[in-house]
């Protein structure tokens, strides 16, 4: 399958959550931002409130920490004027941003922001109550927007945890379709794949489903 990286097209950007307000799903929302991150060039900025990220557990997704620059802001304002200006930059390979709350003139401003470059930003959503969620799926100027949700590993021939999978959601695409995808979770490269049930039953019968977008 193509690698995350061609999921999301530079230049623009791209708008992800997790599919529910748990941790868990929280979670696998960032870790499909580090997958896509870590098939860019060039540093990553990664801009935040809260201080809980777990550095290993983004370089099992393939973003080592040799290639974060991690950015502590006190709140989403801050967050999304330091974003601006980090996407202006133009040498970044990705810019991610933690924010509860995005609206059409802020999204605006970070598009207008990273046109032209060879940069993807990321405006990943956290919650830290189900109330901050109260605007998403409303308007924004997002090329796209991810829902991510886990989904339980296939079984082991053996006691252990197979590798994660999630189900991937694109909720929106700008002129395009939306679709769903069942996909084991990144890589230490960063890439995704189909589980391999998936990938060898019949085309007719695919793993993964598109309707009009929304």
């Amino acid at each position: 399958m193509r690698n995350a990286s061609a999921i999301a097209s530079l230049r623009a950007l791209h708008e992800v959550a997790g599919g529910g307000p748990g941790t868990v799903d929280g979670a696998a929302a960032a870790l499909f931002s580090a997958g896509i991150a870590a098939r860019t060039e060039g540093p990553v900025f990664w801009i935040c409130t809260q201080p809980d990220l777990f550095a290993p557990s983004l370089a099992q997704a393939g973003l080592p920490p040799d290639r974060v620059i991690y950015v502590e802001a006190g709140d989403d304002k801050t967050v999304l004027a330091c974003t601006e200006e980090a996407l202006r930059h133009g040498s970044l390979g990705a810019v991610v941003a933690e924010v509860a709350s995005l609206n059409m003139t802020a999204s605006r401003r970070l598009q207008l922001a990273v046109e032209g470059k060879r940069t993807i930003g990321i405006a990943l959503r956290r919650w830290r109550r189900q109330a901050d969620a109260a605007d998403f799926g409303q308007p924004t100027s997002a090329v796209t927007r991810w829902r991510v949700s886990t989904l339980p590993s296939a079984p082991l021939p053996v006691p252990g945890v197979g590798r994660h999978r999630w189900l991937v959601e694109l909720v929106r695409a700008r002129a395009g379709e939306s679709a769903d995808f069942e996909l084991e979770a990144c890589d230490e490269q960063g890439r995704l794949a189909l589980p391999a049930e998936l990938a060898d039953r019949p085309a007719a019968a695919g793993g993964w489903g598109r309707s009009a977008a929304g």
